[in-house]
C-alpha cells in the first residue's frame, strides 16, 4: 500500500477500507496467552526488579495502563482485534494442536515443522505456578489485576484464569 512505504504508520491511522487492503492478502495469526500467565513469565524470567511476586504485581498495577511494559500490557491494547480480522488466534498452551492444524490449512506438512511441545505439562505447570503466586496476592491485587486485564477477558478465551475467577 501506497501509504505504508512513505513513512512509519500505525494500523489504527488507516480507515478502513486501507486497512483492508493492506492486510486482505495476508493470513492474520494472532498468539494469545493467559494475562496471569504473562505476569508470571515477566516475574521468572527478571524482567522486574521486584524481590517477590506480590510486589512486582503491584509494580505492574502502579504503572497503569499508558505505562505498561509490552511484557504484561494487555493484549487488547497491543493487537487491537477491533482493528483487524484475525484468522486465527492461536492460545499458548494448545500450540502443538493449534499449529498442527495452521500448518495443515497452509499446506504444510505439520508433523514434520513442528517442534515437541508437551501442551499437558504446560498446563499443569502453570496451574501449580498460578495457584502459588495467585495466593501471594492481596484481594485488593486480584480484583485491579483482574479489572487490569478486563478486556483481554473478555475479548479472549481464558475461562480458566484465574483473573476471571
Amino acid at each position: 500500500h501506497r501509504r505504508l512505504h512513505a513513512r512509519e504508520s500505525w494500523l489504527s491511522e488507516f480507515n478502513q477500507t486501507e486497512r483492508k487492503a493492506m492486510l486482505g492478502s495476508y493470513t492474520k495469526v494472532l498468539f494469545v496467552r493467559d494475562p496471569f500467565h504473562r505476569l508470571i513469565a515477566t516475574f521468572l524470567q527478571g524482567m522486574g526488579i521486584s524481590p517477590s511476586f506480590s510486589s512486582f504485581v503491584q509494580e505492574v498495577l502502579d504503572s497503569g495502563l499508558h505505562n505498561s511494559s509490552v511484557a504484561w500490557k494487555p493484549l487488547v491494547s497491543l493487537c487491537r482485534p477491533y482493528l483487524v480480522q484475525y484468522d486465527y488466534v492461536v492460545m499458548f498452551g494448545f500450540l502443538r494442536q493449534e499449529l498442527g492444524h495452521l500448518l495443515r490449512r497452509a499446506g504444510l506438512p505439520a508433523g514434520s515443522l513442528l517442534p515437541e511441545l508437551t501442551d499437558s505439562q504446560v498446563h499443569w505447570t502453570y496451574r501449580w505456578l498460578s495457584e502459588q503466586m495467585f495466593s501471594e496476592l492481596s484481594a485488593q491485587q486480584r480484583k485491579r489485576l483482574s479489572r487490569f486485564y478486563r478486556w483481554d477477558l473478555a475479548a479472549f478465551p481464558f475461562s480458566s484464569s484465574f483473573l476471571s475467577e
